[in-house]
């Protein structure tokens, strides 16, 4: 964080020191809310949660070098006391970003939201010092944390921006006011807690109606191939560039196919100029992601030439999200077990299909949670997609939505031994290391509850015979 007394950070976020000697003392480490995250210099933030009270530890973190600690009592070592630590933790964030005058980018949408902010952050990067979200730390607390990690040398601050309800988004642009915000899509990830489509578009949209007007340089980067997001024009003053495939994209690809290894690579058209573009990431549902990148980097001042070769060389940055590895047995395992949603499962599926031709495909598959009424017809649909996409055997793990999983296959005509419904993670390890063989692929996807990474896990330690290689 950038260089703030203890004075300076009380009176932002309104709140009493105490057991502060010298008030003048500057944080200049970190903020956290995990005690072993603590450096010399650091603002501890003390959160109440329902296992672990931050406050126990207030002692220990002062010992290993906090500046103080955000509180909401006093704790007897030097601290700043509030009354809600959440709400001094935005007020802190809204502050600094407004000092730093870095250029704010955010992006929201209901699939691809974490896979397109580390492009967009490897993209900006090569331009000027890139602040980021790590993983999905995309709400009231993980975003201004995020922004509170920004120094004097970032230029570009990316934020994600994660939504449960309306009024969310609204929220997180108020701690944040971002000049640039992307809207990716409008799909069905956690439509049981808004209850529709259209209720999801709206709470999206929220971003755009945060944004200044186009004349103090506002810019909503929208996705034209969706039509409730293309909507979203009408909802904001700032100046409006679509991307897409669709011919009216101001930022568009041409040409979109997929190598024999299943990643996508297409020619990139933006207002000036194109350039060809070979992803490393596997699955066409990237092309929208990078198209999204290629805009906020072309509104920010690159050249078509450096965001095509940066697109190109961008890996993935967060863990479980369609994570290749290669065993030494030439088995392949595609762990991308961090989340799933209806429009996340069916691309993901696509891409096994992709990389798996020529070869065995195994689609591991759990629960999508949180789809309300919507959960029996979205698993039934998956299963049989799986089977449209000649997925060689579909394993679905768990209770009664790995059953409609599995029978929407059998419908689609999966039948004998082609899909199987096993009870829990393990089950389906036995089955798999019973049955693979080289050259299989393994794709293994859930709602992150259901925590399938282990069996990605599992299957790369059966088959290490010495080190296992990374792709």
């Amino acid at each position: 964080m950038i260089a703030l007394s203890l004075a300076e950070i009380a009176t932002v976020v309104g709140g009493q020191t105490h057991d502060i000697p010298d008030t003048s003392v500057e944080v200049t480490g970190p903020v956290v809310r995990d005690s072993r995250e603590v450096e010399p210099g650091s603002l501890f933030v003390a959160f109440v949660g329902e296992r672990v009270d931050g406050h126990d530890y207030a002692a220990a973190v002062v010992e290993a070098g906090a500046a103080a600690v955000l509180a909401s009592r006093p704790v007897g070592v030097p601290a700043i006391v509030v009354d809600d630590v959440q709400t001094a933790l935005g007020a802190l964030a809204r502050h600094v970003v407004h000092k730093l005058g870095a250029t704010l980018v955010a992006l929201t949408g209901s699939a691809g939201k974490t896979s397109t902010k580390d492009l967009v952050a490897q993209v900006l990067r090569r331009k000027a010092p890139t602040v980021f979200t790590p993983g999905s730390l995309n709400n009231e607390i993980g975003l201004p944390l995020t922004a509170l990690s920004a120094t004097e040398e970032t230029k570009f601050l990316v934020l994600e921006m994660g939504a449960r309800g309306i009024g969310h988004i609204r929220y997180l642009a108020d701690l944040t006011p971002p000049r640039i915000g992307l809207v990716l899509n409008v799909g069905t990830a956690h439509i049981g807690e808004f209850g529709g489509r259209e209720q999801i578009a709206q709470a999206k949209g929220e971003l755009v109606e945060s944004l200044p007007p186009a004349a103090e340089g506002g810019t909503a980067i929208l996705n034209a191939d969706d039509p409730l997001v293309r909507a979203m024009a009408s909802r904001t003053k700032a100046k409006v560039v679509f991307f897409g495939e669709s011919g009216e994209a101001d930022v568009r690809a041409e040409n979109v196919r997929l190598t024999d290894s299943g990643q996508p690579a297409f020619s990139l058209h933006t207002p000036s100029g194109c350039s060809d573009v070979t992803m490393r990431l596997y699955g066409e549902h990237h092309v929208s992601n990078a198209l999204a990148a290629a805009a906020v980097a072309h509104e920010l001042g690159m050249s078509v030439e450096e965001i095509a070769t940066a697109l190109s060389e961008a890996g993935s940055l967060s863990r479980w999200r369609m994570e290749v590895t290669e065993r030494p047995d030439g088995v392949t395992i595609v762990n991308d077990a961090y989340n799933a949603n209806p429009e996340s499962m069916r691309a993901a599926l696509r891409a096994l299909a992709a990389m798996g031709k020529g070869r065995r495909t195994w689609a591991v598959l759990g629960k999508m949670a949180e789809l309300g009424d919507e959960a029996l017809a979205e698993h039934d649909a998956v299963g049989r997609l799986a089977v449209r996409l000649n997925v060689g055997k579909l394993v679905a793990v768990g209770g009664r939505e790995a059953a409609w999983l599995q029978l929407g296959a059998y419908n689609e005509g999966s039948w004998g031994e082609e899909s199987v419904h096993v009870s829990d993670a393990q089950a389906a390890v036995d089955l798999l290391r019973s049955e693979l063989r080289p050259g299989d692929v393994v794709l293994v996807k859930a709602s992150r509850s259901v925590g399938l990474e282990s069996v990605a896990q599992a299957l790369l330690a059966t088959g290490a015979e010495g080190e296992v290689a990374a792709r």
